[in-house]
């Protein structure tokens, strides 16, 4: 493994355990076993650094997404499997569950703004699969940028925020039923 790869694994590690606000690059060269010196060599500051790991997350997160599309399947089966895939990966992912929770207790900026990219980046995919499939005739054509904003955030609140606020889940078949009924209905060109 080279320097670079080095320093963004030990990266990882550290904003994973304590966070973007409490990680220093003293920590990281540490954990990496390098001098801080090095770090510079290949990162300017902290702030790069998270970037470059944050990309990369985002890169992760829409590979599984991805792995769960299927060219055949309707687009109500594609969106649904791959907004369950990115709300799990961000629900188990541990350097974005820390991000999540340090942004809630400690409004770190520097966090809330990764947050922001990640959404806008979870909204761009999305509304790219809608946009292929309005392309293709088969769902009508309608404001991308809306519905993946009203999938997203409709998405979130049944699997993320109502278990937080009732204390069970909802089983993802009733989810997608749900949606099933009403948003996905109303795409539809039948």
């Amino acid at each position: 493994m080279d320097r670079r790869q080095e320093i963004l694994e030990a990266a990882t590690k550290s904003f994973t355990l304590f966070g973007y606000k409490a990680t220093t690059m003293e920590q990281v060269s540490k954990i990496a076993n390098v001098g801080k010196g090095t770090i510079y060599t290949f990162f300017a500051n902290k702030e790069i650094l998270f970037q470059e790991i944050v990309m990369s997350l985002i890169r992760e997160m829409q590979a599984e997404a991805d792995a769960v599309l299927d060219a055949s399947a309707s687009f109500m089966d594609n969106a649904h499997n791959a907004l369950m895939k990115m709300l799990q990966f961000r629900e188990q992912h541990l350097l974005f569950a820390k991000l999540i929770e340090e942004e809630k207790e400690l409004r770190t900026p520097a966090v809330k703004q990764v947050l922001i990219r990640i959404e806008s980046e979870i909204l761009s995919y999305v509304a790219q699969l809608i946009q292929r499939r309005i392309d293709r005739g088969e769902i009508k054509d309608c404001d991308t940028q809306l519905v993946s904003y009203l999938l997203f955030k409709a998405y979130l609140a049944f699997v993320v925020d109502w278990h937080d606020l009732h204390g069970d889940s909802i089983p993802e078949e009733k989810i997608l039923n749900l949606f099933k009924e009403t948003i996905f209905r109303g795409l539809t060109l039948t």
